[in-house]
């Protein structure tokens, strides 16, 4: 069996490295531009490149090397028509429940304003927020999406999902589709987003959608950037509508010098590490995978091109 690798940040070695300790029999080839490639059985990629695309017309199937499935369908009708397999948890649901987890305390327990007053010597204990009325949004109920659920709910935190279609989840009001998207907004103090991008999520989260959250609302972006309206967001948080944002992802990468995100000191900035790909076992998962499918039996997390996930 031969499998090519490729990373668009040419970090392809310790992959290679990683499917020799669990799938020793099998050769890996990591491709470089300008190359003409051999027959492979399967591609593992990130962000990979027009030219090795087109040279993958006869693999059996193409993994990816993270959840996130934008980078590849953006090319197309030049994308192979092989399955296209994205990576489930491997080790990502558990971080991202950490971070969101993080910044939602960080709002609740108003160590945002502390840190504020400590810079000017202020000693000054704040009121409490009551939790009964610090209602967590979250869009995107997913494998990303759950576990963020389940932690927010495990703090007593009142928890509502949406998604784009209609999910059952005991004890967590949830809502569906574009008609219910407004009543879920209504009442969210704390909206986290961990959705796809897709044409259809594209600018979702904008000055109208947005102004729907309450006044003094907080949001945890941690899914792409192209889904917030950068510019509305600015103009919600000098407003004082939007009390707070903590931003993982953002439309551009690394975050130009400068944008006004980095002066505005009620926006949390860090350079895209909400889940990390753990890659040991994204390996055993890929692995897992190719056998299955080497077996003639389904496999989870095929990608949908026509719903963009």
């Amino acid at each position: 069996m031969r499998i090519v690798l490729y990373r668009g940040d040419g970090v392809s070695e310790p992959w290679e490295h990683a499917f020799a300790s669990v799938l020793p029999g099998a050769q890996t080839v990591i491709w470089k531009e300008g190359e003409q490639l051999a027959h492979c059985d399967y591609a593992v990629l990130w962000n990979p490149a027009p030219a090795l695309l087109a040279q993958l017309g006869d693999v059996k199937a193409i993994f990816l090397m993270g959840a996130g499935v934008d980078a590849l369908l953006k090319f197309g009708d030049a994308l192979p028509d092989v399955p296209l397999v994205r990576l489930g948890d491997a080790g990502m649901g558990v971080q991202m429940a950490e971070y969101v987890a993080h910044a939602v305390l960080r709002y609740f327990r108003r160590f945002d304003e502390y840190e504020q007053q400590a810079r000017h010597g202020a000693w000054n204990p704040l009121p409490q927020h009551p939790k009964e009325s610090f209602t967590i949004g979250v869009m995107g109920l997913g494998r990303l999406g759950m576990p963020v659920v389940e932690a927010m709910r495990h703090f007593g935190f009142p928890v509502r999902g949406w998604s784009r279609s209609p999910k059952d989840i005991p004890g967590v009001p949830t809502y569906a589709g574009m008609a219910q998207f407004g009543d879920f907004l209504h009442g969210t103090r704390v909206l986290v987003c961990l959705l796809p991008l897709t044409p259809e999520t594209t600018n979702l989260l904008d000055r109208h959608n947005l102004g729907k959250l309450a006044p003094g609302a907080y949001l945890i972006n941690v899914s792409r950037g192209a889904i917030l309206a950068e510019p509305d967001l600015m103009t919600l948080i000098r407003s004082g509508h939007i009390a707070g944002a903590t931003l993982d992802v953002f439309r551009h990468e690394p975050l130009p010098a400068q944008h006004p995100f980095w002066n505005e000191p009620r926006i949390a900035l860090t350079p895209h590490i909400s889940a990390l790909t753990m890659r040991q076992d994204a390996v055993r998962q890929i692995v897992a995978k190719i056998d299955a499918l080497e077996r003639g039996q389904p496999v989870d997390d095929l990608v949908d091109r026509q719903r963009g996930y």
